[in-house]
């Protein structure tokens, strides 16, 4: 059979442990054919690479991809490195390009800013910036929203509302300050505008050309609206949804706002898969983000004003009501991604992952969702669970949020986060995920390079982060390939080179096995099912 497509010349990193490396790769039908030089017909195209380093797409097992993309298109956008002045300042750039009733959405601030957002005279600055306007700010974890008085009216909350179940409107002086936790954030969600059906659909798009751009051509999207299904429908139905997708239908929604969730949307969501993309997973909150203290510990925070000094947090369901809803997702046939930053929500779902494996849901897959902290005693439960652990490199090298993390819990505790080099020991499955746009942006080499050194990758903020858990640079590689693949369920097309998978491949402008500067690896072509959908 004729090749449509041959590489030559290349070092070509394939994953595969039986072949890892060939110098050739020849291409069919969107699919590799061989990792050799085959027989070439009149119509074959042949790449000469001139020693380029090629490796599989990247597998981005855990981002909000239309989420980023709405940010690129539609929202004010400020980095975590912002202070307040920093936010009035663009609040009020944005403002004046709107109309008097408009809302203005964005962010994300600091997680280290909360104590100064948690007084009415920051609201009342944010008042003064927006000219009066509807404002609705993310911070950089998206689970907490920092508000104006319009937005607080627009969603009827004054100083007599009752916190809702799994949240909290901070008060001031009794009077809410704008500083809205957890699912506190989604009755202003509920009243802000929204997008039109187009609008989502071009989020969908820019986010995959930006995914494109940093080698990604497999993601996981860790929660979804019937607006974000309908948008992946219509890009695939027209032959342009150039990724493998795999969403994750919200079991319950502490932070997004959508509509619907549960039941609802597991009775819909199988009307939206399509060849590139499958609704396969449910995603649950089990827990909140430990900077405002709604991750769920084993062990107390540090003592503060409002909880004293034996407070653990929460899971935001019980035992019994996780199991029965991992029992309903498994016997729909979906695998589950559970959202778990303290330790004490881990071990509630592998306790609940044990009980659904005892009765014989065995190929049904399970994710633990960041798991930033995990008690030792829990760590070989993992492999011996099947339970895989997605890991966001990029939110624990040393930057803002572990920054935010050391103001509320222990130093020795703050200080052991994500304990990847004894997961890979014990057997488990580790696969990244980006979080994008909770990180800056998707760019694997940046997290690849965070796992390798447990440092800044770009030196930004000195030190390490417990570097006895780093790993080597060909598991961190495999981590954001075959791993995220098989974590997700997209190994039988993606996360390798091999014949019969998808010929979705990267041509990088380093050998990263020789280069001393990992993070600093560029994209400089990214082919996806043979067809190149982006070139430097």
């Amino acid at each position: 059979m004729a090749a449509d497509l041959i590489l030559t010349n290349a070092v070509v990193y394939t994953l595969d442990r039986v072949r890892p490396w060939a110098s050739s790769l020849a291409v069919t039908d969107g699919k590799v054919l061989a990792l050799e030089d085959v027989d070439r017909g009149p119509k074959t195209e042949v790449l000469d690479l001139g020693g380029a380093f090629v490796l599989p797409g990247l597998v981005d097992v855990h981002n909000h991809h239309a989420m980023a993309g709405r940010a690129e298109l539609f929202e004010l956008t400020f980095g975590a490195d912002a202070g307040f002045a920093d936010i009035l300042d663009a609040v009020r750039a944005r403002a004046r390009d709107l109309g008097p009733d408009d809302w203005l959405i964005g962010g994300a601030w600091a997680s280290t800013l909360v104590e100064t957002l948690s007084h009415t005279s920051a609201r009342r600055a944010l008042d003064d910036a927006a000219g009066g306007r509807p404002v609705a700010l993310a911070d950089d974890s998206r689970h907490n929203r920092f508000v104006s008085t319009r937005a607080l009216e627009l969603a009827g909350i004054t100083a007599a509302t009752p916190d809702p179940p799994g949240g909290v409107i901070h008060r001031d002086g009794g009077e809410p300050s704008g500083l809205l936790l957890e699912a506190a954030g989604v009755l202003v969600e509920y009243v802000a505008d929204g997008l039109t059906p187009q609008q989502h659909r071009r989020a969908s798009q820019r986010a995959i050309e930006i995914l494109h751009g940093f080698g990604v051509t497999a993601f996981q999207d860790a929660g979804v609206s019937t607006d974000i299904l309908g948008a992946l429908k219509s890009l695939d139905d027209a032959g342009e949804l150039d990724a493998w997708v795999v969403s994750s239908l919200l079991v319950n929604d502490p932070i997004f706002g959508f509509d619907p969730v549960g039941a609802p949307l597991l009775e819909v969501a199988g009307r939206y898969r399509t060849e590139h993309h499958r609704p396969d997973f449910v995603k649950i909150f089990l827990d909140g983000v430990p900077p405002t203290r709604t991750a769920a510990f084993l062990e107390p925070y540090l003592p503060d004003d409002v909880h004293g000094g034996c407070f653990h947090g929460a899971t935001t369901m019980s035992a019994e009501e996780l199991t029965g809803w991992l029992r309903t997702a498994a016997s729909a046939g979906l695998s589950a991604k559970v959202h778990c930053t303290g330790d004490a929500s881990v071990r509630l779902l592998l306790d609940a992952v044990s009980k659904l494996r005892a009765e014989g849901y065995t190929d049904v897959r399970f994710q633990v969702a960041h798991g930033q902290f995990v008690h030792p005693d829990d760590l070989p439960r993992f492999a011996e669970l099947g339970v895989a652990a997605d890991i966001s490199p990029f939110l624990w090298v040393p930057g803002v949020i572990p920054e935010a993390i050391a103001g509320v819990l222990p130093a020795a505790r703050a200080a052991r986060m994500q304990p990847n080099r004894a997961l890979l020991d014990s057997g488990a499955l580790v696969a990244g995920g980006s979080d994008w746009p909770v990180s800056a942006s998707p760019n694997a080499w940046e997290g690849i390079a965070g796992l390798v050194t447990r440092e800044d990758p770009h030196g930004r903020r000195p030190g390490a982060l417990w570097p006895e858990q780093a790993i080597t640079l060909a598991e961190a590689i495999e981590v954001f390939t075959l791993g995220g693949a098989r974590a997700c369920g997209l190994d039988d097309v993606a996360g390798a080179l091999t014949p019969g998978r998808s010929a979705d491949f990267v041509v990088l402008d380093r050998d990263p096995f020789r280069t001393a500067d990992v993070a600093g690896t560029q994209v400089a072509e990214t082919w996806f099912a043979g067809r190149r959908v982006f070139r430097r």
